[in-house]
């Protein structure tokens, strides 16, 4: 078929045999073939633009992990001063920011409503735990019981923003399906839900009753053959990061191990890890780690120590078989920090074989201050065979000898509001973190550690959330000093408050405000400066009564700030005749 076969034709020439163009016109089949080369060329260009253009929607903010400790104390990490053996949680000091003045509350759950709100507890629906609801608290707004629709979790605010937003391990903020971890924000979960609890499958609470557990919103009805707590809940973070890790978003990993609270157990290859190591006692052991605080920088030298409880005995005035006793439950205890440790470096070693760990924001906290407290155990948990202890169906507790050591210098521990029960270890490393193995004194709080993770993602918080107004940011982001910017982010008059049980505590700068109930304190307020005293030896109220007064408005701001009402009765103070915070 005869065709045209020049371009800008000047006459309308066919195709022959030998046939030229005259003119100036082009021969179509060159161009053709040239057309046909360009054509290629551009589709590999646009397939390669694509193919970059979905490197370049890799999203660039931060991944998150948050790791939380139950019942640590500040003494018991050894960047903090510990001689137990915490390496992959001191390469994390290593590499980042050790804080010496975070503050906490003084239990589990009210802690967790901070550090998920970044608002107060009383205002976050843990104004008490829900364990200990005093009558005249109970129906009241921030008296809950779980974590308040009246606040925006930092995880379901992730979530929306792009995020995958993973949980494994203690829950401690609501029972009801609309209050689990599905429910505020977490795509995945593996999940204690009440408070604690065996580390083990057999799912035994504290009284022996069958734990609720859920696996990504739905109830587990039985947990793993060989199930242990920071093992498994390990093993999910990791499963779930690495099912999306293909998926371009950043996920935030929430990972709030039951260790060390007791029960104390393990897998029987760590049972005697520690095993003589604590035959020279709690007192001995307790100088050794306020002496390596100090070396470290931790405390001052100069610093105060709380002397030993009054019904404590010494370690040379028990006997032979109390001192055999005591010392295996801190062989124990000591072996479920570093089991716990371990399995946090099962999860950093996972990140950094994947080429995560840089992009990656680590956070690692004690959500309070150890646990002295012990109880009555009853069947079916059996301690009666020294041999078995640590194993599965035992329930070891260590005292407050032990967890007075596990305080350092600092008095109390769990439950109260004097250091020794908020002062914990803080550790944030990773990405957005300038220099390595620096320590701050500032003070910090675990309202400041959600702040950090919205600023750290570039997300918003919000005042209306699902049609609701929610309490806003009490906490203030931690990046100037993890930049170096700044050395604090707060200045010398602002101040942090606390209430729980009927105790309650006011900190500006090194000032400290504490009432704690009798037998515990004088039943009223004393101050202290934590700079030349912080283990709360020498009351200055008297000597600084502008001070004391000024402190005393700031507790009564605090107060009507956070809607506190003072229980009718608590499990430390007993019955209280005080109806309103103290004038």
């Amino acid at each position: 078929m005869d065709r045209p076969c020049c371009a800008y034709p000047r006459t309308n020439q066919l195709c022959g045999d030998d046939q030229r163009c005259e003119r100036g016109g082009l021969p179509l089949a060159p161009l053709r073939r040239w057309l046909q080369a360009l054509v290629r060329a551009v589709t590999a260009i646009t397939l390669l633009a694509l193919s970059f253009g979905a490197v370049l929607a890799q999203d660039p903010r931060p991944n998150i992990l948050l790791i939380v400790a139950d019942d640590a104390g500040i003494a018991d990490i050894g960047s903090f001063g510990s001689e137990i053996r915490t390496p992959n949680i001191d390469e994390l000091a290593s590499a980042g920011v050790r804080f010496t003045h975070f503050g906490v509350s003084a239990t589990c759950s009210p802690s967790r409503s901070m550090l998920l709100s970044g608002t107060d507890s009383h205002l976050a629906g843990l104004g008490n735990m829900a364990e200990f609801t005093a009558p005249n608290q109970k129906g009241k707004p921030g008296y809950e019981g779980y974590l308040s629709e009246r606040v925006a979790p930092v995880s379901a605010l992730l979530k929306e923003a792009g995020y995958q937003t993973y949980m494994a391990g203690k829950w401690h903020m609501g029972e009801e399906p609309e209050h689990w971890p599905a429910a505020r924000g977490f795509t995945r979960d593996l999940t204690l839900i009440p408070g604690g609890g065996s580390h083990f499958d057999d799912m035994w609470g504290a009284k022996g009753e069958r734990q609720l557990y859920t696996q990504n919103g739905k109830v587990l009805e039985a947990l793993r053959p060989g199930f242990h707590s920071s093992e498994d809940y390990t093993a999910a973070i990791i499963g779930n990061i690495e099912e999306n890790r293909s998926d371009g978003k950043p996920f935030f990993a929430y990972l709030a191990l039951q260790a060390p609270h007791d029960p104390f157990q393990l897998p029987d290859d760590w049972l005697d890890k520690y095993k003589g190591r604590y035959d020279q006692g709690y007192d001995a052991t307790r100088a050794a780690r306020i002496a390596r605080m100090k070396t470290l920088g931790i405390i001052p030298a100069s610093a105060t120590v709380f002397p030993q409880l009054p019904n404590v005995p010494t370690w040379a005035n028990l006997s032979d078989e109390e001192r055999r006793q005591s010392a295996r439950k801190m062989e124990l205890y000591a072996a479920i920090v570093e089991h716990m440790d371990a399995n946090i470096g099962k999860l950093t070693a996972y990140l950094k074989a994947k080429n995560i760990y840089d992009n990656t924001l680590i956070i690692f906290l004690s959500d309070n201050g150890p646990e002295g407290n012990t109880m009555k155990m009853d069947a079916p948990w059996d301690n009666s065979n020294f041999d078995n202890w640590g194993k599965r169906g035992t329930f070891i507790q260590y005292g407050a000898a032990w967890a007075q050591a596990s305080a350092g210098p600092y008095r109390m521990f769990k439950g109260f509001l004097s250091e020794g029960g908020i002062r914990n270890p803080l550790i944030i490393a990773g990405h957005g973190v300038t220099g390595s193995g620096r320590i701050s004194n500032a003070v910090t709080h675990i309202m400041d550690v959600p702040a950090t993770i919205l600023k750290a993602a570039n997300v918003s918080h919000p005042k209306t959330y699902e049609g609701k107004d929610v309490a806003p940011l009490q906490g203030k982001s931690l990046q100037p000093i993890l930049d170096k910017s700044r050395e604090t982010v707060r200045g010398p008059s602002d101040w942090l408050g606390w209430e729980l049980f009927g105790n309650r505590a006011i900190r500006e700068g090194n000032w400290k405000l504490l009432w704690l109930c009798k037998p515990y304190g004088p039943g009223k307020w004393q101050l202290y400066d934590l700079k030349a005293d912080p283990a709360e030896m020498n009351d200055v109220a008297d000597e600084y009564p502008k001070v004391t007064n000024r402190l005393v408005g700031h507790w009564r701001d605090y107060a009507d700030k956070n809607n506190v009402i003072m229980p009718s009765i608590s499990p430390i103070c007993g019955k209280s005749e005080e109806s309103a915070p103290e004038q």
